[in-house]
């Protein structure tokens, strides 16, 4: 694993953007892992452990997370976290990737693959779609920016198995390791997770559903959509539209797990790399 920054830009200035590569840096079959809404790249150790010997695996940390600067959080949304990652494209100098969107990752996928000469040429999305309904809204609203502070990492992992009940059956190293990728040490020797509680803004002003079925209508490239059987997010009837309006998509299902199937066991990591090999 090795860690790298480059510079993005918003409209108040410059930020710096953190990734991690695994895999040979020469290898041409990339993955771009990009997380949900309050992580950070480092969630994805597991699956690119999983994956480096045949791709080159790319996990950032979208901006205001993990190890990314935090900027003024009216850049906090789904233009912003575009533009970036067309930086990130620049970067790694490549025109084709495969993209691994959990929640918000896969949302920014979505964008992307709508739009005309995009890099993307095989997409799964982990538990997200193009709607989202006002109570899952709500739900998220309810814990997002809090800015709890935490006084050791066994404190952290109570509150992340706390505030991930349904995250699947997760060994006591799998979530240590969340724990220590998931905190960030503040000036006060305490830990904090690892975001800008200011992404909450973005949330705060919204009322009612979130669609997209605008964008997934346009998506022309195989999609593999995972969903959690109990996820509060991408529902069921959510799905079976997304497969009856877009023929390019299959789906899996991972029973007894919410939102979202966290990519770290090995049936969940086999479904898409048997997915990936098909391009």
């Amino acid at each position: 694993m090795r860690q790298h920054y480059f510079n993005g830009l918003n409209d108040d200035g410059f930020h710096k953007l953190a990734y991690v590569e695994w895999g040979d840096p020469q290898n041409h079959d990339i993955i771009v892992c990009v997380h949900g809404l309050t992580l950070n790249g480092r969630y994805f150790d597991w699956f690119s452990k999983a994956c480096e010997d045949h791709y080159r695996v790319i996990c950032p940390d979208v901006v205001g997370r993990g190890r990314s600067d935090w900027i003024p959080p009216q850049h906090y949304w789904y233009p912003q976290y575009v533009r970036d990652a067309a930086s990130l494209m620049a970067r790694l100098g490549t025109d084709k990737v495969n993209w691994v969107g959990t929640s918000m990752g896969g949302l920014i996928g979505v964008h992307i693959a709508a739009m005309p000469n995009h890099p993307i040429k095989r997409l799964v999305l982990n538990d997200v779609g193009p709607f989202v309904s006002a109570a899952g809204q709500k739900g998220i609203s309810e814990y997002i920016g809090k800015d709890e502070r935490f006084a050791n990492h066994d404190e952290l992992e109570a509150h992340l198995r706390k505030l991930y009940p349904k995250f699947g059956d997760l060994s006591k190293v799998q979530w240590r390791h969340l724990a220590r990728v998931g905190g960030l040490e503040t000036e006060d020797n305490d830990l904090r997770l690892a975001y800008d509680p200011a992404i909450r803004h973005a949330f705060a002003a919204w009322e009612g559903d979130f669609t997209l079925w605008d964008l997934w209508d346009k998506i022309d490239i195989p999609v593999l959509i995972l969903r959690g059987s109990e996820s509060n997010i991408l529902s069921q009837e959510t799905l079976d539209e997304m497969l009856a309006r877009n023929h390019n998509a299959t789906c899996h299902v991972f029973e007894g797990i919410g939102h979202a199937p966290p990519l770290m066991a090995g049936d969940q990591i086999d479904i898409i790399l048997d997915f990936l090999a098909k391009g």
